[in-house]
């Protein structure tokens, strides 16, 4: 399945112009292709190398280790990390508040100049990063494209959006006075982002931290620290300080908790799971002896996110856009589209249609550029599979609802849509992060609205209607952060699509918009008389 189709734009390093999202490639030319498969068989030359923690710059090891695993070919190892523990907080904690002291002093130009080169880097090096997202989290060729492309993207855009708050001003100077208004940063951040974007969720809220002036703690998910490894290798090429950023893959439950709860930590960038998030949330809240400031938390969890397909719908549109939208990377996406609400009146049509689109999908090795992957691990594996099951006692299955056993050894799981799931069941409340689709009958739109809004949580969204007083109502009441028209609901572009959620989809952070950079600043006003 193609990612969204965008108009191919000459790539340019100039960071004077307005900002433009970085193109994607088009794999039906050979040429890409061919240079796509070199990328492959490089970054498979260098499979299960060892990486260090980096702490203030310095190379530490330790005796546990993470050992990353190819989802597609669990025996093949991709990266080992060393395991950073409850011992190392203290040690990055100090490195990352003695650069602070100067980091949070260098202009802001400098600052966005180090994001700029670190694009310009990323943007010749793309098909290998791309290589290591298909390895380490069994992407496609083109969801790897758009991870790093989204990647350089938030480099480039928020590198000018530094630039633009630093010429901030006040919206009234008072006679007699010079006033201004400066965005300062917070200082020590906690980064902890996810597997499932692992390239360009933990850049963005890294790059976010470190233009703003903090400086950063990076914990990556264990189940994709070498891309984040590969991509600190790039900063410190492109000139990044010692202890700006310090590397330390570890487990959520020591190393993680540890860092949330120290006294010294400012605030929390985490994109993940509703559960991790609110005992983040919690654990933030709680202040620590010698804690002097209330944590901020940025925090951006999960979804279960629906496309309404009313009576009068495109159906051929719309069975390509929840097809693109449910199992795109095998379904894990916060913004995949889990839950299909369609009229009564074009249901049977709509499943029908869906069936043939859906089993057209391949399944197998990403290296190869299959449709869909591997799930990321054993464990999520085998969640799925008993959703499945549920599903089959609840709904019935239209197609897929098991292993692709025939893909290999990895964890693949076929595409699967189950039909006739009732409003307010498991299935359909729950955030099932796999390919895996639910269908539910609506009796008209306005049902089909209540249904999409009656969960816990507000991410994405989409309807395909021709009619412009439906598009009006769910733009007024369908109650997401991202809500999408004609279109499926993945898919988000930097500067065109600011991205976050409402209720317990998270704070509604607006990643790649405007407002992002405030999260990790804060307003400082000076009143100077003048007369």
């Amino acid at each position: 399945m193609a990612i969204a189709e965008l108009p191919l734009r000459p790539r340019t390093s100039s960071h004077q112009g307005p900002f433009v999202n970085e193109p994607f490639f088009d794999f039906r030319h050979e040429d890409n292709a061919r240079k796509m498969r070199a990328a492959i068989e490089r970054v498979r030359g260098q499979l299960g190398r060892e990486y260090d923690l980096i702490i203030g710059g310095q190379r530490v090891k330790t005796t546990d280790k993470i050992k990353s695993l190819n989802p597609s070919k669990p025996s093949q190892v991709v990266g080992i990390h060393q395991k950073a523990g409850k011992e190392h907080v203290e040690p990055a904690m100090t490195a990352a508040l003695k650069a602070f002291a100067s980091w949070s002093r260098t202009p802001t130009e400098e600052r966005a100049s180090l994001l700029f080169r670190a694009a310009d880097l990323l943007r010749n090096r793309k098909m290998d990063y791309m290589a290591w997202l298909v390895f380490e989290v069994s992407k496609n060729w083109g969801e790897a494209d758009a991870d790093v492309s989204e990647t350089i993207d938030f480099c480039e855009f928020y590198a000018r959006e530094a630039l633009r708050l630093a010429k901030s001003e006040p919206p009234v100077q008072l006679p007699g006075e010079r006033d201004s208004l400066t965005y300062i940063p917070l200082g020590v951040g906690a980064v902890i982002p996810p597997w499932n974007f692992p390239c360009a969720i933990m850049a963005g809220m890294t790059m976010a931290s470190i233009v703003g002036g903090n400086t950063v703690i990076l914990k990556p998910s264990s189940d994709s620290p070498t891309i984040a490894a590969k991509f600190i290798e790039l900063l410190e090429e492109a000139g990044m300080p010692e202890g700006v950023v310090n590397f330390c893959p570890g487990a959520g439950a020591s190393f993680g908790d540890a860092v949330v709860s120290h006294p010294k930590t400012r605030y929390v960038a985490f994109t993940g799971s509703r559960e991790v998030g609110l005992h983040i949330n919690k654990t933030a809240a709680t202040q620590a002896p010698g804690q002097v400031w209330i944590k901020r938390t940025i925090l951006e969890m999960g979804g279960k996110d629906a496309i309404i397909v009313d009576a009068d719908a495109d159906i051929d549109s719309a069975v390509e856009g929840v097809a693109q939208a449910a199992f795109g990377f095998q379904g894990q996406k916060c913004s995949a589209c889990s839950r299909a609400i369609v009229d009564e009146r074009v249901y049977d049509k709509f499943l029908d249609q869906l069936k043939a689109r859906v089993e057209k999908i391949t399944v197998g090795d990403p290296a190869e550029n299959s449709n869909m992957g591997a799930v990321i691990n054993e464990g999520s594996m085998k969640t799925i599979l008993e959703y499945i099951e549920q599903g089959k006692k609840d709904g019935r299955i239209v197609t897929g609802g098991e292993r692709a056993t025939e893909a290999g050894e990895g964890y693949f799981i076929r595409p699967t849509v189950i039909a006739d799931i009732p409003a307010k069941s498991k299935l359909e409340q729950e955030e099932i992060f796999g390919p895996v689709l639910v269908v539910i009958k609506a009796r008209g739109f306005d049902h089909a609205l209540e249904i999409a809004n009656d969960t816990e949580f507000g991410l994405t969204g989409a309807i395909y209607t021709k009619s412009r007083d439906k598009i009006d109502r769910a733009i007024r009441d369908f109650h997401v952060g991202n809500l999408y028209i004609n279109r499926k609901c993945t898919g988000a572009m930097v500067g065109a699509h600011p991205f976050g959620g409402f209720n317990m989809s998270g704070t509604d952070s607006k990643s790649g918009g405007p407002d992002y950079l405030y999260l990790f600043t804060q307003g400082k006003s000076v009143a100077e008389k003048t007369g």
